[in-house]
């Protein structure tokens, strides 16, 4: 009966006559919602490797087409669809219509803009592969971790890799013309961050295919495929391998070794590309959503530098040490006492804390994702190379759990200090939260759920470092000083990245800034200042991101009193999916108004 009430209601609403206002709007939201989701399948449809990462299935079998003419291409359809954006009128749409027609608009303009620099000509680094939050294809010498993040439930799951195998070499020949490009246009990162890529492959040149990363899903079999199936799919996997995959990775090392490694500059620093001085600029307004000069981040970091290192000495007070920071750091470098001998030990170190944390949230959160998370090794053959953590997102189909991945390699320099800051950065409330509940709001286009604004991404899980106060996990003096170890790392970001790519800063400068400035080991010092070599202004994002959270929240504080709700707050900044900082701001100056009427958080 109410079914039948609910459609004569509707059969009654649809014969009412539409004002033209109305009918206007409609088209024009009704074209806008139409644009999104063709965008978003477009998106999924030419990024396959990222369409697979999300849990889409439909392009198992194929990778990114990398190709000079796939990349115009995909230019020319950018600029036919801001054309299309510039015909629909914005005033006709609703306001949330509006904010999605702005960021929308706002992605495609840079990626129209990010063309002119050519900077997919440099398509592989030494951390090529390490999720950013974005669409981007994995590189050469990590391509075998795209198996790792796959359901294999079917034989057409294993069909489907075994057709990527198959096509790898193409894969890898489009890579090294896209770098044979960048050569004649001196657009090649410098020498001293590509030297590490030969040993990572020279890792994955094996002589057994089955010893070979790709061949991961043919050691895991489910019940459900018999084993006669099972046999036919593994040979055909080490044929594709043995056939295809070796021998293109073989070519690429070559290529490596002989043509691209003698033509990279010894100098680092975006600076000294075509057009460097500009390029700099428009990532550092691309990855902080602000239009902060380098300059003016640069003399943000000194500023902030100067405010940590008192609070830190502040905190080394409380433990009772009794010499100056200098040694103080190197005091946490090497006692021993803050150090596990084995990486399995700093495993379950890393698993119990977050599962100390996990139920604390609550004090702070009143919305949390449904979606589970995971605490994982960092994969062997890429742990030397990167940093102390990184989380991985989970799959939109729930076919596998966010990852918080953690970095086992030489334990005794991962100190048991860093490890909370970490956590709540990498898993909760910081990644794991942040991505999790963006994804979960079905009423946002699938271009938010799924997108990702560094300076938002990267300073919400920053400013959750800080939120362990609050659920008392910083009661011992060292574990808070590990906030303010991790807090300097970034504002010292500020400085480095901006002093190599803006100030024509050397490594080694930048690297003793960084150990004058933190208590970090040298080893990740080293892979975090060529991490910003191969990243031109990503690092900015960070610290950038954090101030402006705490700068609003701050606000919200103050300007409320007694009426402010840190959980409204945290549903205010989560629930909107990733957005530009600005528009960040906008919505917490809507909400502070509301609030102060009596109106609701959202």
């Amino acid at each position: 009966m109410l079914q039948a009430v609910r459609r004569l209601a509707l059969g009654l609403i649809a014969t009412l006559p539409l004002t033209a206002g109305a009918t206007k709007k409609n088209t024009a939201t009704t074209t806008l919602h139409a644009l999104m989701e063709r965008e978003w399948q477009y998106q999924l449809e030419h990024s396959p490797t990222f369409a697979s990462v999300m849990g889409d299935r439909r392009w198992n079998s194929r990778w990114d087409d990398l190709s000079l003419a796939a990349i115009e291409a995909d230019h020319q359809h950018n600029l036919q669809v801001l054309a299309q954006l510039q015909k629909l009128d914005r005033k006709q749409l609703p306001a949330e219509d509006q904010l999605n027609y702005d960021l929308f608009r706002r992605d495609y303009a840079l990626w129209v803009e990010e063309n002119r620099f050519k900077w997919h000509l440099l398509p592989t680094n030494q951390v090529g592969g390490i999720p950013e939050g974005v669409k981007q294809p994995p590189g050469i010498q990590t391509a075998y971790q795209l198996a790792d993040t796959l359901r294999f439930s079917t034989t057409k799951d294993y069909e489907e890799w075994i057709a990527r195998l198959d096509s790898f070499g193409t894969y890898v020949d489009q890579v090294m013309a896209l770098m044979r490009e960048g050569m004649s246009e001196r657009l090649i990162h410098p020498n001293v961050i590509l030297q590490r890529i030969p040993s990572q492959l020279e890792k994955q040149l094996v002589d057994d295919a089955t010893k070979s990363g790709f061949y991961s899903p043919f050691t895991r079999f489910p019940s459900s495929i018999a084993p006669a199936e099972q046999q036919r799919l593994s040979a055909a996997g080490r044929a594709a391998i043995s056939r295809g995959v070796l021998p293109a990775l073989k070519r690429f090392h070559q290529f490596m070794t002989d043509e691209y490694l003698p033509a990279a500059p010894e100098q680092v620093g975006i600076w000294q590309l075509p057009e460097g001085q500009e390029m700099y600029g428009f990532f550092t307004r691309r990855y902080t959503t602000t239009n902060l000069s380098p300059e003016q981040i640069h003399e943000l970091g000194l500023v902030e530098v100067k405010r940590i290192r008192a609070e830190m000495e502040a905190v080394k007070a409380k433990t009772g040490f009794q010499g100056s920071l200098h040694e103080f750091f190197h005091y946490l470098r090497t006692d021993s006492r803050f150090y596990y001998k084995k990486g399995e030990d700093l495993l379950l170190h890393y698993r119990a804390l977050s599962k100390q944390i996990d139920p604390r949230l609550v004090r702070l959160f009143k919305t949390l994702p449904r979606q589970p998370y995971g605490v994982e090794p960092t994969p062997e053959a890429m742990a030397p190379d990167v940093t102390t953590g990184f989380y991985y997102p989970a799959a939109s189909d729930g076919s596998r759990p966010g990852t918080y991945l953690v970095n086992l390699y030489r334990p005794e320099t991962r100190p048991i200090w860093e490890m909370v800051p970490l956590t709540l950065h990498e898993a909760v409330p910081g990644h794991h939260l942040q991505t999790s509940l963006a994804a979960e709001q079905s009423h946002l286009p699938d271009f938010r759920r799924y997108g990702y604004y560094v300076a938002y991404g990267e300073g919400w899980a920053l400013y959750c470092e800080t939120l362990g106060d609050e659920l008392g996990l910083y009661d011992d003096p060292y574990d808070k000083f590990g906030q303010l170890a991790f807090d300097i790392w970034r504002a010292v970001r500020l400085v480095v990245d901006t002093g190599m790519h803006a100030r024509r800063w050397s490594r080694q400068q930048a690297i003793d800034y960084f150990l004058e400035n933190s208590p970090r080991q040298q080893l990740d010092i080293v892979n975090e200042v060529d991490r910003y070599i191969a990243w031109p202004g990503q690092a900015l994002a960070y610290k950038v991101g954090q101030l402006k959270i705490r700068e609003l929240r701050t606000r919200a504080e103050r300007e409320l009193g007694e009426r402010f709700d840190v959980r409204e707050f945290h549903d205010l900044v989560l629930l909107d999916g990733s957005l530009p900082l600005d528009i960040l701001e906008q919505r917490v100056e809507a909400w502070l108004t509301r609030t102060r009427r009596g109106g609701g958080a959202r």
